[in-house]
């Protein structure tokens, strides 16, 4: 079985996109998923599966549009490659506080993104790093005062959610520790 981290885009933002995690738990195991957990209120789940990614990220959308009546984008990421995205990480000693780098997931490589507009928009201070997988931005200022991280996946030009350094770290050690419990 394979371990997934699904990271969902736009979920318990404001008022739009509530979605519970007790319940999207039930949901990800009614697909079939097992020993689902879930971190923070942000449409974040580790789980096993026996599916593979491009069926399950349609299913598991299409589950959540039916019931609770919006449609979020869904991103899995195996737990080897959590663990290659936050290897890559430029910015990972770049700050004591690790709110200050954000990790913005990409569903497929950004081969056409718009790296001059990205520079244009970087505020002093502000760093970024891009490769197929990810985005990685360091705001020190916070996520909320850049425009760059308002407008990266525009620039981008392909679907991505951002999670901070903390919550990606985090989810990095639950999907590897489920992964140790099946060796």
């Amino acid at each position: 079985m394979t371990v997934w981290v699904a990271l969902l885009r736009g979920v318990n933002v404001g008022s739009t996109g509530r979605l519970p995690m007790a319940a999207f738990r039930v949901m990800l195991e009614r697909l079939g998923a097992q020993d689902v957990q879930t971190y923070i209120q942000s449409g974040n789940a580790v789980f096993r599966s026996d599916q593979g990614a491009p069926g399950l990220a349609g299913e598991i959308a299409a589950a959540i549009a039916e019931k609770f009546g919006f449609h979020p984008a869904v991103l899995l990421r195996e737990a080897d490659e959590i663990d290659d995205i936050l290897a890559a990480n430029p910015f990972a000693q770049a700050s004591a506080d690790p709110k200050c780098v954000h990790i913005y997931f990409l569903a497929q490589p950004a081969s056409g993104a718009d790296v001059a507009g990205l520079q244009a928009l970087a505020a002093r201070g502000e760093a970024f790093h891009l490769t197929d997988a990810a985005f990685y931005l360091f705001a020190p200022e916070g996520i909320g005062r850049s425009v760059l991280a308002a407008r990266a996946e525009r620039l981008l030009g392909v679907p991505a959610t951002a999670r901070n350094l903390r919550t990606a770290a985090a989810l990095g050690q639950m999907a590897q520790a489920m992964a140790a419990t099946e060796e």
